[in-house]
């Protein structure tokens, strides 16, 4: 059975001094910065697919991650992300192809880390993740198996960091 790899990614920092509409508000400038320091990482990653909320910062952050050095050919906005729950977005990655070995999922919180937290067996780094998983957080998961059968305590959470740029 083939591994896959979950990526999940909270969206950089915002900014406040905005009058737009919530989906709409941008990165901050130190957003711009932890964004492109994400975007290193992930340049240690062949990312098959990138699904992002259709947020502006979360589209930016993936726009900065780009400059810093992630790619990916499959890139996948959708206003679903930004209004889910946990449990949907599960639903959404079990409805993955099998032939997507590496998904990176850009979004919000409290939903990132309980997604995270739900799919992870327990350990140190998921104690770290409930501790706290601010603005740029970035968690890969495993998971030895289909996306079809993908659920709670299924995956086993490698990486746990913060990017500040």
């Amino acid at each position: 059975m083939a591994t896959k790899t979950l990526i999940v990614l909270r969206h950089a920092k915002s900014s406040w001094k905005t009058p737009d509409l919530d989906i709409r508000r941008p990165l901050a400038e130190r957003g711009e910065q932890d964004a492109e320091a994400a975007g290193a990482i992930l340049a240690g990653y062949d990312l098959d697919l990138v699904l992002c909320s259709s947020a502006t910062r979360a589209r930016q952050t993936w726009e900065h991650a780009v400059a810093g050095g992630a790619s990916c050919d499959d890139v996948r906005y959708s206003e679903a992300i930004y209004h889910a729950w946990a449990d949907e977005l599960v639903s959404e990655l079990r409805d993955l192809p099998e032939a997507t070995p590496t998904v990176l999922l850009i979004g919000h919180q409290p939903t990132l880390s309980d997604l995270v937290l739900g799919l992870a067996k327990s350990s140190v780094l998921t104690g770290q993740v409930a501790e706290r998983f601010p603005t740029c957080a970035l968690s890969v998961l495993t998971y030895r198996g289909g996306w079809r059968t993908l659920g709670d305590g299924k995956a086993v959470l490698k990486r746990y960091e913060v990017p500040r740029g």
